[in-house]
C-alpha cells in the first residue's frame, strides 16, 4: 500500500515572535518494511535548517526563525510505501532477556520514568497475568490486552504531558496514555519495550485516491528477537494502514515537534493531518 501523508501545525502567537528555535520529527522513517519515496518539510516564514539522526535513529529536522513573525506554519508531506510481514509468533524466552545480549543492548527499553512508570495496582495486575507465561511474548499480549480492557479511549481525557499512573486511575486516556502504561508494564516484567510514533489510516479497507482525515497515532515495540509491534489502542498488530515515524522511550523522545520562542506572551497551536491512499 501507498500512503500519502500531510501533517499542518500551525502556530498564531499574541504578538510578534521575534526568535524560534524548534526540532521537528515529523519524517518517516525507511525500513525493509517501509520506503519512504517522497519527503518534504515546509516551514514558512522561511527558516535556517539542519538535518540530522537522533540518538534512537529518528530524523529529525532542526530549523529556526529569527525574523519577528505573529505566526508559523509547518507542514510535512511524504509519500511511503508500506509492505509489513505479519509478526512472528513468540520465540524468546525469559532467560534470553535476561542475557547481556538483550538486557544491556536494550537497557533504554527497561527504565521506568515517570511518564510510563506503573502504578503499585496496575503492576500487580501485570504480575499476575503473566504468572503463568511460557514466553514473553505471551505475556507481553496478555498486558496489552489488559490495557485495552480496561482503559477507554476517550479524547480530550488527559493531555501530552499525563503520566500512564494518572490515565490508569481513571481508566481513560488516548493512544499515547495506553502505549505508555502497556510499556510501563512490559518493562515491569523485564520485557524491553519502545514508544513508536507515526500514523495510520482509519479507513479498514482504504479508498485509493480519497483523503480522508488522520491524526498523529501512537503504539508500541517490544522486544522478540526483533522489535514486534502492536497497537494497544486498537488491540492489534499494525498492518500496511501504519507509518512509523519515530520511535523512544517515550513521548518525550518522539515528539513532532518541539522548540522555544522569545519575543510574545503566549501562542495556539492547530494541527491537521490527511492522509491519502495511492495505490
Amino acid at each position: 500500500m501507498q500512503l500519502r501523508v500531510v501533517h499542518a501545525t500551525r502556530f498564531a502567537y499574541d504578538g510578534k515572535a521575534v526568535a524560534s528555535y524548534n526540532q521537528a520529527r515529523l519524517t518517516p522513517v525507511t525500513t525493509p518494511e517501509q520506503i519512504v519515496v517522497h519527503t518534504r518539510l515546509e516551514v514558512t516564514p522561511a527558516p535556517w535548517t539542519y538535518e540530522y539522526r537522533d540518538y534512537f535513529g529518528s530524523h529529525v529536522i532542526a530549523f529556526e526563525v529569527v525574523d519577528p513573525h505573529e505566526s508559523m506554519t509547518v507542514t510535512a508531506t511524504s509519500t511511503v510505501q508500506v509492505n509489513r510481514a505479519r509478526a512472528a509468533a513468540p520465540s524468546t524466552t525469559w532467560q534470553q532477556l535476561e542475557a547481556v545480549e538483550v538486557a544491556d543492548r536494550w537497557n533504554e527499553y527497561l527504565g521506568l520514568p515517570g511518564l510510563v512508570a506503573p502504578p503499585e495496582d496496575f503492576a500487580h495486575r501485570v504480575q499476575k497475568a503473566a504468572a503463568d507465561a511460557a514466553l514473553p511474548g505471551e505475556a507481553a499480549r496478555r498486558v496489552c490486552a489488559l490495557v485495552a480492557g480496561e482503559v477507554e479511549y476517550l479524547p480530550g481525557a488527559t493531555d501530552v504531558h499525563t503520566d500512564a499512573a494518572h490515565s490508569w486511575d481513571q481508566r481513560a486516556g488516548v493512544c499515547q496514555d495506553m502505549a505508555h502504561l502497556a510499556i510501563g508494564g512490559l518493562r515491569s516484567l523485564g520485557i524491553p519495550a519502545r514508544y513508536v510514533s507515526g500514523y495510520f489510516h482509519p479507513s479498514s479497507d482504504p479508498v485509493i485516491g480519497e483523503t480522508v482525515a488522520g491524526s498523529s497515532h501512537a503504539w508500541l515495540e517490544w522486544w522478540d528477537d526483533g522489535w514486534h509491534p502492536f497497537d494497544v489502542t486498537a488491540a492489534t498488530e499494525p498492518d500496511d494502514r501504519y507509518v512509523v515515524v519515530a520511535a523512544g522511550r517515550d513521548y518525550d523522545d518522539v515528539k513532532p515537534i518541539s522548540g522555544v520562542y522569545s519575543g510574545a506572551a503566549t501562542s495556539a497551536m492547530t494541527v491537521s493531518v490527511e492522509l491519502t491512499r495511492l495505490v
